[in-house]
């Protein structure tokens, strides 16, 4: 299916892999379906609030080291430092990241990868890549995405057992984040690929920016674009940073009852 899909013209200029991409989207949509919404579910029903709000603090604190070091890569030393601080100390007084300390504390938790360092560099995006499982990417992020999977402390457990229990955890609970959002992605839009490409993308871009994307882009029908920000759905770009892991499992809706649980 996918090899008939490559060789097929693309629907657009602006996305010359669509038809792989569109066969990719497709896939994931059905793991999705019949793995991970399921478990998902069962995740959400079964764990008590507490503790999902537990599970995503410590997995958030031993992101931390990574996030400060693309900070520091990117010449946000003050962020970066910050973002180690966040990690000695949730580790310590948080009870290895169990309580956010850091937050109450005003550090603030930021989001950095090796993706956003690359551009900060100069490095372009390339075109738009949907991979396997991990979901949407641009040619430059798929690149940096290795160095992301190496720098998870997860791969460090030599417990094979362990590890992979850890990396379990981790999907389920990021999907059990975007929990409740299919329905409004599936009614809000006649071309589901098309609407998680887009703003997928200006999510990345607003994100390599800092927030100040450059004021006007070339969207996929060379038509000048606003950047995300200055009139674009908020909950709906914020929802889509999930499918960075999830790929189709759908975009992360604004929390319900804290910044760690679902709509």
């Amino acid at each position: 299916m996918m090899l008939g899909a490559c060789a097929s013209t693309p629907h657009n200029a602006g996305d010359p892999l669509e038809g792989y991409n569109r066969a990719m989207f497709a896939f994931n949509e059905q793991v999705d379906k019949i793995v991970l919404k399921p478990v998902a579910e069962v995740y959400d029903t079964v764990l008590p609030t507490p503790l999902h709000i537990a599970i995503g603090n410590v997995l958030g604190n031993l992101a931390d080291p990574w996030i400060g070091i693309n900070n520091l890569l990117q010449g946000k030393v003050a962020d970066g430092l910050s973002d180690l601080m966040r990690f000695l100390v949730n580790s310590t007084l948080g009870f290895l990241g169990v309580l956010d300390i850091a937050s109450e504390a005003g550090l603030p938790k930021h989001d950095e990868d090796f993706g956003q360092t690359l551009g900060s560099w100069g490095v372009g995006e390339g075109a738009y890549f949907v991979l396997p499982f991990f979901g949407p990417r641009t040619i430059r992020d798929a690149a940096a995405f290795p160095a992301d999977l190496m720098a998870d402390p997860t791969w460090d457990i030599g417990h094979i057992p362990t590890r992979n229990t850890v990396t379990a955890v981790k999907v389920t609970h990021e999907r059990w984040r975007g929990l409740g959002t299919e329905k409004t992605l599936e009614e809000g839009t006649l071309d589901k690929y098309a609407y998680v490409r887009d703003f997928y993308l200006e999510q990345r871009r607003y994100k390599v920016f800092d927030g100040a994307p450059p004021r006007v882009y070339e969207d996929f029908n060379g038509a000048s674009s606003v950047p995300l920000g200055n009139g674009v759905d908020v909950a709906a770009s914020t929802a889509v940073e999930s499918l960075e892991l999830l790929g189709a499992a759908g975009p992360r809706a604004a929390p319900r009852r804290s910044v760690d649980e679902p709509n």
